[in-house]
């Protein structure tokens, strides 16, 4: 199965350097500009995706339906299992507040947000979706639309990646990823759109290969 993975469009309180978590915000002004991108790489690469799938947070199932509605798939599969980390109480802080407060945000993937959840448990829930869907359709291209903290989570857990260390990598919303599976596995992994900090901070060279760092 070969899933191409972005995330949503940039919202008014990412540009405000808020927590937002399970809630949703409108898009930003000139959130078009980085949707076309996106959709001009897509088309550039031909791909005949058979499904598209979101995370069950608007953000994210409108941006899918966007890309849906431009690859003629009328259907949007829509899950919370690919949801954001839920931030609990302290949704809707800013992202400097929550670092001085709580020193273990991004260092430690098992602390548990007071009302919400750990990084770690939402790596699990997004990994466990997105390996059912390799075992169910494994021979099937599918368009994925989720959050910035889902995607570091896949791509630590598919890559073979210390979760930990690559917490706080950047995943711009332009970003591409392009996973390649063959049974279970994960057997290569590139990067379509903008880098992200994985590869700008040389964590990985791509096209990569799991297994091979």
């Amino acid at each position: 199965m070969r899933i191409i993975l972005i995330r949503h469009f940039k919202t008014q309180t990412n540009e405000d350097g808020r927590i937002l978590g399970w809630g949703d915000s409108p898009p930003c002004d000139d959130w078009r500009t980085d949707f076309d991108f996106v959709d001009a790489l897509l088309t550039e690469q031909g791909v005949n995706f058979d499904a598209v799938y979101s995370s069950d947070l608007e953000r994210s199932r409108q941006t899918a339906k966007l890309h849906a509605r431009v690859l003629g798939i009328s259907t949007v599969n829509s899950s919370t299992e690919l949801n954001e980390i839920n931030y609990g109480k302290v949704q809707q802080k800013r992202k400097s507040w929550v670092a001085d407060n709580y020193p273990q945000h991004k260092k430690n993937p098992d602390m548990v947000y007071p009302g919400g959840e750990s990084f770690r448990q939402m790596q699990q829930r997004s990994a466990r979706y997105l390996s059912a869907l390799v075992k169910a359709h494994p021979k099937q291209s599918a368009l994925v639309v989720a959050h910035a903290g889902v995607i570091r989570g896949l791509i630590s857990h598919f890559l073979g990646l210390e979760y930990a260390d690559n917490l706080k990598r950047r995943i711009p919303f332009r970003y591409i990823g392009d996973f390649l599976f063959k049974g279970k596995h994960c057997v290569r992994y590139k990067e379509l759109g903008r880098p992200s900090g994985f590869v700008r901070d040389r964590v990985i060279k791509i096209p990569f290969k799991p297994g091979s760092v």
